[in-house]
């Protein structure tokens, strides 16, 4: 029998040099193709001012994962073999925010400051080429929004453990704007050090007071005799540290990389699970992707059966509910408002039908957007 013989090491590195070269010639053609595509869109509407299109990049992004999953499929590769399908959406998000930011580069505020996690959710869902503004309250990421001082903003909308963030969907009854996009963001939570920080003498520990709730269980193992401080934000926290030889911080990714903090722990949160949805909000409406949410505010008549008859009509016509929350009208007292959330987008025959019906049966419905559902 033949013994298999695997390439020597100047051989390889000769490979991959070559497929990077490849590599590399195919994003210069991508890069020029997509200016292309800025030219044709500007000849079609001289006015247009932003080349992002929603729907589009979430079906690229959709169509790498599933390419990818067929290569893992067809070649039998288990997970150390290849790359994971989210992985190579990530680079493909990333080689899309660099081209688009040749054609014109967004400009996306988000509830800041620096570091946070929504900051992380923007270059999620933006890639790290879109210019970032922070800002200090989501009521000022919707004015920028609506006075077009930037493209788009990012919001927190609902965390798995702490719930729905009243003051997002408070913001939506005031304003004008459309959901263009939504992010997911599995939250990890990771305890930070700086360069000059003695380990063992750690006496006291910076956060949110969000964060040090959700990290609980291992700072009572692990550190229980230090004190914990709750501050503004864990980017605060981050920023606090860098200049600090006793202190730690507990924050994401992000605010490591800002700061220049190492990661002493990572992942100490004490639900693995936690995650916080995003959404993304602009001026204008999004085309169907193929795979979309919509979402709703409904104002009901004071009147026994009211939220039945909102619902009935999506049991009957089997579209499936993902998100209902109340909150109180804001010129009613007594009178609430539902937001909702469904499977769908409004221009498909199905949902039509079923907002024509609920529109008769309460005193005002808004669609706050249909977009493309989360991809990564």
């Amino acid at each position: 029998m033949t013994q298999h013989t695997l390439p020597t090491l100047p051989e390889l590195r000769q490979q991959i040099d070559s497929i990077d070269e490849q590599i590399h010639q195919l994003i210069n053609q991508r890069a020029f193709c997509a200016q292309q595509v800025a030219e044709v869109k500007k000849r079609e509407d001289a006015s247009i001012k932003s080349f992002y299109r929603a729907e589009r990049e979430a079906q690229v992004l959709q169509t790498a994962m599933t390419r990818q999953a067929q290569f893992i499929q067809q070649q039998a590769l288990n997970h150390r073999e290849a790359l994971s399908g989210e992985s190579v959406a990530r680079l493909f998000r990333e080689i899309m925010s660099a081209c688009l930011a040749l054609e014109s580069p967004l400009n996306i505020a988000f509830l800041g400051p620096n570091g946070t996690f929504t900051h992380s959710a923007a270059l999620k869902h933006f890639g790290h080429a879109a210019l970032t503004r922070p800002l200090a309250t989501i009521d000022e990421v919707f004015r920028e929004v609506a006075a077009h001082s930037v493209n788009y903003g990012v919001v927190p909308v609902e965390n798995s453990s702490e719930g729905v963030v009243n003051h997002t969907l408070d913001c939506f009854m005031a304003s004008s704007l459309h959901i263009v996009g939504e992010v997911e963001l599995r939250i990890h939570q990771n305890l930070l050090v700086s360069e000059g920080t003695q380990v063992k003498n750690i006496s006291r520990i910076y956060s949110h007071q969000q964060s040090l709730a959700q990290c609980r269980k291992w700072l009572d193992a692990h550190f229980p005799n230090v004190e914990r401080v709750a501050v503004s934000s864990n980017a605060e926290a981050a920023r606090m540290v860098k200049n600090e030889w006793h202190s730690a911080a507990i924050a994401g990714e992000t605010a490591a990389e800002l700061y220049g903090l190492t990661m002493l722990h990572q992942n100490i949160e004490d639900n693995p699970s936690n995650t916080t949805r995003f959404l993304i909000i602009g001026n204008e409406e999004v085309a169907p992707s193929g795979d979309d949410k919509t979402s709703l505010i409904v104002s009901a008549h004071n009147q026994a059966g009211a939220l039945y008859h909102i619902l009935e009509p999506f049991y009957r016509h089997n579209i499936s509910l993902t998100r209902i929350e109340t909150r109180p009208a804001q010129h009613n007292v007594w009178s609430y408002v539902f937001f909702i959330d469904f499977e769908g987008h409004q221009q498909n025959s199905e949902v039509k039908a079923v907002l024509d019906e609920i529109r008769g049966r309460v005193r005002e419905l808004r669609v706050l957007g249909s977009y493309p559902k989360a991809v990564l």
